[in-house]
């Protein structure tokens, strides 16, 4: 008999383990529709944010209104027109510029925001010297438009990313 000589075989070798990067075409395809879907999630935010403090502050000028037509007190509407102006500007624009603005200052910046100097040389002039003065003629009427005019007008600049608190909105 005649005996074969013993096969010699190598180890069977396993292929490469699969690599984590690059990841395969169904994956980035994922990613990108997860960083759109949050880029316009993140720029609706903004877009309902802006829209939600308009809202807001309309909503007080409305109840500022109301409690004028209560009190006839025009130094006491002037003082609380100028605070919500200033809550609005806040919000909107960032604190460093707006924070303290006081007297020509304040209502040449208020100007910015609508046509014409109808801050520093029309009706909203009162806002710096009303609140300081016991017995003083305001134009309502004037007054609250040019203020609701100028809380629609959008922003020229990004916004300050704090909340407007107003003690009576709950968010």
């Amino acid at each position: 008999m005649n005996q074969a000589a013993p096969l010699e075989l190598r180890d069977i070798h396993l292929p490469d383990p699969v690599s984590w990067w690059p990841p395969a075409l169904g994956w980035w395809l994922v990613m990108l529709l997860f960083l759109f879907v949050l880029l316009a999630w993140g720029l609706y935010r903004l877009w309902s944010r802006r829209y939600r403090i308009q809202k807001i502050a309309l909503a007080e000028l409305e109840q500022l209104s109301m409690a004028y037509l209560k009190h006839q007190d025009g130094q006491r509407l002037t003082g609380e027109l100028s605070a919500l102006l200033r809550r609005v500007c806040l919000v909107r624009y960032p604190r460093h510029q707006v924070a303290g603005l006081a007297g020509e200052a304040w209502l040449d910046f208020l100007d910015q925001g609508v046509s014409g100097s109808l801050f520093s040389k029309g009706p909203g002039r009162v806002l710096i010297t009303a609140p300081f003065q016991r017995h003083t003629q305001v134009q309502v009427e004037e007054l609250m438009n040019l203020c609701r005019q100028w809380i629609r007008a959008a922003p020229k600049e990004a916004f300050n990313l704090t909340f407007m608190t107003t003690g009576r909105h709950a968010r």
